[in-house]
C-alpha cells in the first residue's frame, strides 16, 4: 500500500472566491482579496484592511430547522466540504463505506461570535439570557461534527487545535489515517471566522496588524522590507484525501498526492518564533524525511509568510538552512487572502496542490522590497511563473510554537487533474 495519499477535491470559501479556478487564477493574476471592512460589517472603523469571505447562509447547507445554532465558521466549512466532496465526486455511503470515511476540521478559535454574543447577553439578563444553543455554536469541534452529520461520515472525526497550523495539521492527520488503515476518504481542513471587534482589538493592541497603508490591498506584504503585520482574515478550506487504491478503483483523478509531513515545537514563547528558526528547520526535515525525499527534489515552498518581521525573517533563515545552495521558488499567498488563522493552512495547501496541477506559482502580493534581514530567497514576484515542478512544500507555524509542513507530489491515479494540453 501506498504511503501517499491522492487529493481528489477541493472545497474553498476565502476572500478571492468559493471555486478552485476563481481562488487560483486570482493569485496567478496578482489580485488581491483585501478590502476595507464596508459600512454595516461587524468591523467598520476597526480595521483599516481584512480578508473577508463570501456569505454562506445556513439554508445552503443545512436543514431549515437547524440554522439558528450554527456558528459562521461552521457554516463556512459546512459549505467547504460539501464542494470538496462534489469536487471528489464522492458520496459517502456510494463512493465510500462509510465507517471508512472520517473527518478532521480544525479551528482556531471555533464559535467566538457566538459566545461573545451569548455573553453579552448573560451580562444584560442574567442566566435567562444564555440560550441552549450556545454549546453546540461555539465548541471548536462543531464543524468537523455538522460535517459528518451532514454526509453521514462514521468514521473517525476530529479537531485539532493548533492556533494556526490546525488546518495544515488536519490534513496531516488525515494522511495518518490512512496510512494507519484507519480510513479510505478523509475530509479534512481549517475554518476561522474571527472578524469580530474583540479578536480584532486583541490583535491590534498586540501591534500584531499592518497599519498605514493606503489603501487596504497594499496592507499585507510578506518578506517585503515595508512589512509591519498581517491582515487578518477569514475563511475555510477542505480536502479530499484518499487512499490511491481507492480514488484508482472509482476512475477519480487527483490533482497531487500528500506524500509527507513533519511537525515539530518551537518551545521558546507563546507568540514569537525562535529567531534562529530551528522549529521551522525541523518541521520542513521531518517531511522530506517522511516523504523520502531530499531538499533537491522541492521546486517550490509555499511559506507560512504573514508579513510579521519576526516571522518572516524567522521562516526565511530556516528554508534557507534546510535548502541550501539548492534554491526552490518561494512565495506566501497570504498577500492576496490576509491570514485564515486555522484555515490558513489549508488554504495553502490547496494552493499548492493547485500549482503542482496547473504547472504554475502564484507570486507573493506586495513584494516589492524583498527584506535584507531575512536570509535571500527564490521569492516568486511581480507575476506568476510558469513550468511544472514536482514537489512542493507548504509551511504553517502558530502561537504556542506549533509548527506543520506538508509535502506534495504527482497525482498516484491513473488519471489526473491537469488542464488538456499540460504535459509531464
Amino acid at each position: 500500500m501506498s504511503r501517499a495519499a491522492t487529493v481528489t477535491g477541493i472545497g474553498l470559501v476565502t476572500p478571492l472566491g468559493r471555486k478552485p479556478e476563481e481562488f487560483f487564477d486570482a493569485l496567478l493574476s496578482g489580485r488581491s482579496g483585501l478590502s476595507r471592512p464596508p459600512e454595516g460589517h461587524p468591523l467598520e472603523g476597526w480595521l483599516e484592511a481584512a480578508g473577508i469571505s463570501p456569505n454562506v447562509d445556513a439554508t445552503e447547507v443545512l436543514p431549515p430547522t437547524e440554522g439558528r445554532s450554527v456558528d459562521r465558521f461552521a457554516l463556512l466549512a459546512l459549505a467547504a466540504a460539501r464542494d470538496a466532496l462534489a469536487d471528489a465526486d464522492i458520496e459517502v455511503g456510494r463512493d465510500v463505506d462509510p465507517r471508512r470515511a472520517a473527518v478532521v476540521v480544525s479551528s482556531g478559535g471555533g464559535g467566538m461570535e457566538t459566545y461573545e454574543a451569548a455573553a453579552q447577553r448573560r451580562m444584560r439578563s442574567g442566566r435567562p439570557g444564555v440560550s441552549p444553543y450556545l454549546l453546540p455554536g461555539m465548541l471548536p469541534n462543531m464543524a468537523a461534527a455538522r460535517i459528518a452529520i451532514r454526509h453521514g461520515i462514521r468514521g473517525h472525526s476530529a479537531a485539532i487545535a493548533t492556533a494556526c497550523a490546525a488546518g495544515a495539521q488536519s490534513i496531516a492527520e488525515g494522511l495518518r489515517l490512512i496510512r494507519d488503515g484507519l480510513a479510505d476518504v478523509v475530509v479534512c481542513g481549517g475554518t476561522d471566522t474571527p472578524l469580530h471587534p474583540t479578536i480584532a482589538a486583541a490583535f491590534r493592541n498586540a501591534r500584531a496588524l499592518a497599519e498605514g497603508w493606503p489603501t487596504p490591498e497594499a496592507a499585507s506584504r510578506p518578506f517585503d522590507a515595508r512589512r509591519n503585520g498581517f491582515v487578518l482574515g477569514e475563511g475555510a478550506a477542505v480536502l479530499v484525501i484518499e487512499r490511491t487504491e481507492h480514488a484508482d478503483a472509482r476512475g477519480a483523478a487527483g490533482y497531487a498526492d500528500l506524500i509527507g509531513w513533519g511537525a515539530s515545537t518551537d518551545a521558546f514563547h507563546p507568540t514569537s518564533p525562535r529567531p534562529d528558526g530551528e522549529g521551522a528547520i525541523d518541521c520542513m526535515s521531518a517531511a522530506l524525511r517522511d516523504g523520502d525525499r531530499d531538499a533537491t527534489d522541492i521546486g517550490y515552498v509555499n511559506a507560512h509568510g504573514t508579513g510579521t518581521k519576526r516571522g518572516d525573517a524567522a521562516e526565511a533563515l530556516a528554508i534557507r538552512e534546510v535548502f541550501g545552495s539548492h534554491e526552490p521558488a518561494v512565495s506566501s499567498i497570504k498577500g492576496a487572502t490576509g491570514h485564515l488563522l486555522g484555515a490558513s493552512g489549508a488554504a495553502e495547501a490547496a494552493a499548492c496542490v493547485l500549482a503542482l496541477s496547473r504547472e504554475a506559482l502564484p507570486p507573493t502580493l506586495n513584494l516589492d522590497e524583498p527584506d535584507p534581514d531575512c536570509a535571500p530567497l527564490d521569492h516568486v514576484r511581480g507575476a506568476a511563473r510558469t513550468g511544472q515542478v514536482h514537489h512542493a512544500l507548504s509551511n504553517s507555524f502558530a502561537f504556542g510554537g506549533h509548527n506543520l509542513s506538508l509535502l506534495f507530489g504527482p497525482p498516484g491515479t491513473r488519471a489526473d487533474r491537469r488542464p488538456k494540453g499540460v504535459t509531464t
